[in-house]
Parts: structure tokens; C-alpha cells; sequence
């Protein structure tokens, strides 16, 4: 065989050669190991992200109940809260720490109306005669039902400063205890021994009452009736949550005790800054009635009118009630709510 009747074969040969490589270049990923792995690689990682998502899912469940639990007990206590909206003399006086009955608060408050009114008589002017009898009237009335609220309300917002600065203390004690393995009882027991007034005696009530077969939830609801603070009552529905649903006290505790401590030293940032306001509106609501006094103790003859004529009293009375609206304005100026 010649030559040129090789070349026809080879260039034949050559041809089929190289559709052969082709085709294996363009079937090669489709019949090859790697593709099959790379099928299974993408598998895995789609089973990874799927559980993943249901993860997430479960996890954003989790956290819909927790927060719907929390909206429901909030609401259960406000509606508890509402229908038990009435506050008795009975529950002013504990909230006050205050170890009195009612008949001894109305003894108190008659004896308080007859100081005033012969305070009031004994420093009344001779001029103001005609209006002695409503100045007793007044004084009576002061003495009797506003100076004894007053005094007990004072009592019972120091009482309950005292029992809100004590609070992050006595949660983190309650967290130590958790994580060291002490029952929640035997934590509250801690705080009712070792812990300052009113924090004391108010989580010993809270033992007491267990001890005679009141539920934790409900006791720490009386609690919160007694201390009607709202960090008292996120307390409470964090306890009584975890006693329905379970989960991490710890945790829960140990998050609202830095909630609680922020609160805290934002009241104090509050308070420093609005501390110049207030002395400012107590110098200005003090003002008027001292230049009064003075005038009168060294000038009767000159202020006297006031007392002795219609027109003076009602000049005084329109006195009295523009300095009322100005002390409320004030006051609503420089108290804040945060």
C-alpha cells in the first residue's frame, strides 16, 4: 500500500480522534466522579440549610410564644390590677410599712385637725375676724384629710425608693443563688435574712405565706400589690412564667437586674439634672407668701386691708389661685417620666 492511500485513512483516523475528544470534553462532567460528588456536596449543604431554617423557625416560635406568654401575663395582671383597683386605708397603711390600723390613722388625723385649727386661731389676725370661720373651716379640713394623706403618701414613696434601690441587689442574689444550685425558696430565704428594709420584710411576707400553702406566683402578686412598682411586676412575671413554661431563671433574672440597675441610674441622672428646676420652683413658690409674713410682721397696719375688706379678699383669693396654677405648671415641668 502506497502512500497516498495512507494519508486518506490517517486524515480519517485523525478526524475521528478528535470528535472522540471533543465529545469526551463536553460529557466528561456529566459522567465523571467529581459530578457525582459535587451532587452530593450540594445535597449536604442543602440539607445543612434546611436545617438551619427550621432551626431559625423553631428558635422565632420560641421566642412568639415567649413574648405572647409574657403579653398574657401582663394583661392577666392588669385585669387583676383593675378589679381590685380600689384601694383601701387598710393597703395605704401597709404599702407605708405602717404596723397601725385604720380607726388608729382616723384617731391620728382628728388629733392632727385640732392642732392645726388652734395653730391656725392662735396666729390669725384680729383684723381678719369675718374670715375666722372659714379659716377654721380650712384649717380643719388640712389638718384632718390632707396633712395625714400627705404624710402617709411621703412615707410610703421613701419606703418604696428604699425597696426600688434594694431590688438589682436582691435579684442578683436570687441569680448567685440559681447557678450555685440553691431552689428558688431557699434564695428568697437568703434575701429575707440578709438583706437592708423594707427588702427584708417584704420577702419574708413572701415566705410566710408559702409556708401556709400560697403559690409562689400569687404570693409575689400580693407582693407587687403592697409595692405597686413596675420593676416589682416585670419580677413577677419572669417568675411566674418560668413556673408555667420552665427555662433559664438564671438568665431571665440576671438580664432584668441590668435593666433594673440602668433604670436606676437614669433616675439619678434625671434627678441631678432637673435638681437646680426644682430649686428654682421651690424658691418661686415660696416667695410670695414670705414677703407676706414679712410685710405683716412689721407692717400689719399696711397689709391688713387684705384681711379686713371684700375686695381684699378677693384679691387674695385670685392670689391664691394664680399661685396654685403656677405651682402645678411648675411641677409638671420639672417631674419626669421615663
Amino acid at each position: 500500500m502506497t502512500e497516498s492511500d495512507l494519508t486518506p485513512l490517517l486524515t480519517a483516523l485523525v478526524a475521528a480522534i478528535a470528535i472522540a475528544a471533543t465529545a469526551y470534553a463536553f460529557l466528561y462532567p456529566y459522567i465523571s466522579a467529581d459530578r457525582m460528588k459535587d451532587k452530593r456536596v450540594a445535597g449536604v449543604r442543602d440539607q445543612q440549610r434546611t436545617k438551619k431554617t427550621a432551626a431559625a423557625q423553631v428558635t422565632a416560635e420560641n421566642v412568639a410564644n415567649r413574648k405572647k406568654q409574657v403579653a398574657d401575663s401582663l394583661k392577666e395582671m392588669e385585669n387583676r390590677q383593675k378589679a381590685r383597683e380600689k384601694v383601701t386605708l387598710r393597703l395605704r397603711l401597709e404599702r407605708a410599712g405602717l404596723d397601725i390600723t385604720p380607726r388608729t390613722f382616723w384617731i391620728a388625723s382628728a388629733v392632727s385637725a385640732v392642732a392645726v385649727a388652734v395653730v391656725a386661731e392662735s396666729f390669725a389676725p384680729a383684723s381678719a375676724a369675718a374670715m375666722r370661720p372659714m379659716l377654721l373651716f380650712v384649717a380643719l379640713l388640712v389638718g384632718g384629710l390632707g396633712l395625714p394623706r400627705f404624710v402617709l403618701t411621703k412615707i410610703t414613696a421613701r419606703r418604696q425608693r428604699k425597696f426600688l434601690a434594694e431590688l438589682a441587689n436582691a435579684i442578683d442574689v436570687i441569680v448567685r443563688g440559681i447557678k450555685s444550685g440553691l431552689p428558688l425558696n431557699e434564695c428568697l430565704g437568703v434575701i429575707a435574712r440578709e438583706s437592708q428594709e423594707p427588702i427584708a420584710s417584704e420577702f419574708q411576707e413572701v415566705i410566710d405565706q408559702q409556708r401556709i400553702g400560697v403559690s409562689l406566683p400569687e404570693a409575689l402578686e400580693r407582693l407587687t400589690r403592697r409595692m405597686p412598682l413596675p420593676e416589682m411586676k416585670f419580677l413577677a412575671i419572669v417568675i411566674a412564667i418560668q413556673q408555667q413554661s420552665g427555662g433559664n431563671l438564671a438568665e431571665a433574672l440576671g438580664n432584668l437586674s441590668g435593666v433594673l440597675r440602668d433604670r436606676f441610674k437614669m433616675a439619678m441622672k434625671v434627678k441631678a439634672l432637673s435638681a437646680e428646676a426644682k430649686a428654682s420652683a421651690m424658691i418661686l413658690g415660696c416667695l410670695p407668701p414670705g414677703v407676706m409674713l414679712m410685710v405683716h410682721t412689721s407692717s400689719p397696719e399696711y397689709i391688713a386691708p387684705l384681711f379686713s375688706t371684700r375686695t381684699g379678699n378677693i384679691f387674695m383669693l385670685a392670689g391664691l389661685f394664680w399661685m396654685t396654677m403656677g405651682i402645678l405648671v411648675m411641677r409638671k415641668m420639672i417631674n419626669f417620666k421615663f
